[in-house]
């Protein structure tokens, strides 16, 4: 069974940067895009970020021009660079997979990060 395992969130002021790591192992088959969501507490999950087996890359609105996604194929690793950090990017982050032939969807177990105003 594939497995997802982020890092790299915690407590950071505003303004200041975090960079979150996903980690995908034990995986047999291709992948159609990595992406990050995000849930913050009373909300609903919502899209931040993907990049697709081509290397094309989509953004949400509110995190465009702050937050970069990355991907590194040697280590098996998606990078969420986080920059100028507020506080409503408190939430949540989850690192998401979806399968090329099947469109199944995988997902980590999140990881939290807290911004300080």
């Amino acid at each position: 069974q594939v497995q997802l395992v982020e890092s790299g969130g915690g407590l950071v002021q505003a303004g200041g940067s975090l960079r979150l790591s996903c980690l995908v192992s034990r995986i047999t088959f291709d992948i159609n895009a990595m992406a990050w969501y995000r849930q913050a507490p009373g909300k609903q999950r919502e899209f931040v970020a993907s990049i697709f087996k081509g290397g094309s890359t989509n953004y949400a609105d509110s995190v465009k021009g702050r937050f970069t996604i990355s991907r590194d194929n040697a280590k098996n690793t998606v990078y969420l660079q986080m920059n100028s950090l507020k506080p409503e990017d408190t939430a949540i982050y989850y690192c998401n997979l979806q399968a090329l032939w099947t469109g199944r969807d995988y997902w980590g177990q999140g990881t939290q990060v807290t911004v300080s105003s």
